[in-house]
């Protein structure tokens, strides 16, 4: 069985990403996201393993630097004691890490685009798009920035 890592931050992009869940007991699943009082109980709910990173919001620039450091190096630790064979991903921020050395070790990304936009790409996905092997977007819109994306519909 595959072992898959689904992971993405907190708040919409873990709303969407956990409509995914029927998919979690055809592989290996493992789910990361950012550690939040709202997402807390996880583990509690899932029957897969569930590991976090830590929050970190753009809005507070300076410390938000070194929580994505210590996360690019939690994601390499988790990425080599886990040994996943395809990273699945509704973003943003968070998951950025992961999918570079995932893809720096030849293994499969898979970036779903979120619902969010229509319109406009998010940062993470513009960095994520020429490295993943699928990236998948859910309004037939963002083909114009991506037009190598196939369109996935709506995950919700």
């Amino acid at each position: 069985m595959k072992k898959v890592v689904f992971i993405s931050s907190c708040g919409g992009h873990l709303t969407e990403l956990l409509q995914l869940k029927p998919l979690f007991t055809e592989v290996e699943a493992v789910v990361i996201t950012e550690k939040t009082k709202s997402n807390s109980q996880l583990k509690e709910e899932l029957d897969c393993p569930v590991y976090y990173l830590v929050y970190g919001t753009k809005q507070h620039l300076f410390s938000y630097l070194f929580k994505f450091a210590f996360n690019w190096l939690k994601s390499l630790l988790l990425f080599c004691s886990l040994r996943p064979e395809v990273i699945v991903t509704t973003g943003t921020h968070t998951a950025v890490p992961l999918c570079f050395i995932a893809h720096f070790f030849k293994k499969k990304v898979i970036w779903i685009e979120t619902f969010a936009n229509s319109q406009t790409p998010t940062k993470a996905g513009k960095l994520i798009y020429p490295i993943a092997d699928t990236f998948i977007v859910q309004w037939e819109t963002m083909l114009r920035f991506y037009p190598e994306a196939v369109v996935g519909g709506w995950i919700f």
